[in-house]
């Protein structure tokens, strides 16, 4: 089987000691891609570095975006070094960018600002988005309407089914993760089980969002098959479909080649 983790940060320091090892053994699970989404501005030049110099499978793809969340760390300059970035490097998505209504403190209007103007960077380069979205769906989805881009996946999807129809409508996949393993997931989990399978593409969200049977430690994209086994159990298929459609609709969406595992 052949499994492509679709939201990874494979880049941050959580990963400083033992980055290789875990790529060597989401190898040998049969992970053949990670996509990598930036934070911010200033880790841009070592993920792509990481990207760039990372050898063999997995392949290591690229996003570059303004995360919501870090809303402090973002300067005026980096939307025009965003646009630049992308001209030069050229990555698979613009992300991870979004709006985010949890955390009270973050400037609902800055981040719109931002957000928006990350969408239009996407519009201008035909390029999707890997979106970071968290009780503000509705208002996600007017923007792109509003500033319509090239699909793209809604990262951790927790919405309801009729938004998750909307996103769909707008070329869109929806992200699954370490969430889906946990019983308690139920209304996740049923979800999961509703949405066509072409709608759904597999990640981690690493070092972030562990699985199950790894609560309370570090999360690794080498557990991204805990992932699949949850959604096959969920929708009562067999695991090697859920891969091979998944996959696919990953490739599908962000526009990845196919890789030769070994």
């Amino acid at each position: 089987m052949e499994l492509i983790d679709t939201h990874c940060h494979l880049d941050v320091a959580a990963f400083d000691t033992d980055r290789e090892a875990v790529r060597a053994r989401c190898r040998d699970v049969g992970l053949s891609a990670l996509v990598i989404p930036a934070i911010a501005a200033d880790g841009w030049p070592a993920l792509l570095a990481l990207c760039a110099s990372a050898e063999g499978v997995p392949k290591l793809y690229p996003a570059l975006g303004l995360h919501p969340v870090f809303l402090e760390q973002h300067q005026a300059e980096d939307l025009a070094a965003l646009e630049q970035a992308v001209k030069r490097h050229r990555p698979v998505a613009i992300g991870e960018i979004g709006l985010d209504y949890q955390v009270r403190s973050l400037d609902r209007a800055r981040q719109q600002q931002l957000f928006e103007a990350q969408l239009s960077v996407a519009q201008n380069h035909g390029l999707p988005v890997l979106l970071h979205v968290r009780k503000a769906h509705d208002a996600v989805l007017a923007a792109l309407r509003k500033i319509p881009v090239s699909g793209g996946i809604a990262h951790a999807f927790n919405g309801s089914l009729q938004q998750a129809f909307k996103y769909l409508d707008l070329g869109f996949k929806l992200g699954f993760g370490g969430m889906l393993t946990f019983q308690r997931s139920s209304k996740l989990r049923r979800l999961a089980a509703r949405l066509p399978l072409d709608a759904l593409v597999l990640e981690t969200d690493a070092p972030d969002m562990t699985v199950a049977a790894h609560q309370g430690e570090r999360n690794s994209p080498e557990y991204l098959p805990d992932v699949l086994a949850a959604l096959a159990e969920i929708r009562e298929s067999e695991p090697e479909l859920i891969a091979a459609r998944t996959t696919e609709n990953a490739r599908e969406v962000l526009n990845l080649p196919c890789i030769q595992h070994p």
